[in-house]
């Protein structure tokens, strides 16, 4: 009983080399892809690397604030003063380090989007490349099963 069984592992290996596929075309998206995975991520540690040095900045602005902030005062009133000097100083530091952080996020996302135009055209030129292989690799596969069928056709007809 088992030796009428076909064999299905070997339609179906026929069947694959049928349709060959173009590792070439897979390589090169992978390429493409990785490419832009690189740049995406120099943009981003870019950015917190600026983020990260604007921070330590602030942070260093305001600590030598405060220095001048906590010495003895002769009178009370000074006190007064320096806390609103403080603050006033404090206020006015927020809204510029505020925005040189927005430039650095409008920086990111001028560069990302522009990253993922390049790509888009990219892949869609490769995504082009790769349907045209396809496409001809189908017709040539259909023209030469069309050909076996009619040689096939052709035999059986002479063979009666």
């Amino acid at each position: 009983m088992a030796a009428n069984t076909q064999d299905f592992s070997t339609v179906f290996k026929d069947m694959m080399n049928s349709f060959p596929v173009d590792t070439k075309a897979m390589e090169d998206a992978y390429k493409t892809q990785t490419s832009l995975a690189e740049k995406l991520s120099n943009v981003s540690l870019s950015a917190a690397q600026e983020s990260a040095q604007l921070s330590a900045k602030w942070a260093d602005e305001t600590l030598k604030k405060m220095q001048d902030m906590t010495k003895a005062k002769d009178e009370p009133a000074d006190y007064a003063k320096s806390m609103s000097d403080f603050a006033t100083s404090s206020a006015e530091s927020a809204a510029e380090h505020m925005a040189a952080f927005a430039e650095i996020a409008k920086k990111v996302q001028t560069q990302t989007l522009e990253l993922m135009m390049a790509a888009g055209k990219d892949m869609s030129e490769d995504m082009t490349k790769v349907a045209q292989k396809a496409s001809e690799d189908m017709t040539a596969n259909a023209k030469k099963a069309t050909d076996q069928m009619t040689d096939a056709a052709k035999k059986s007809a002479n063979a009666k």
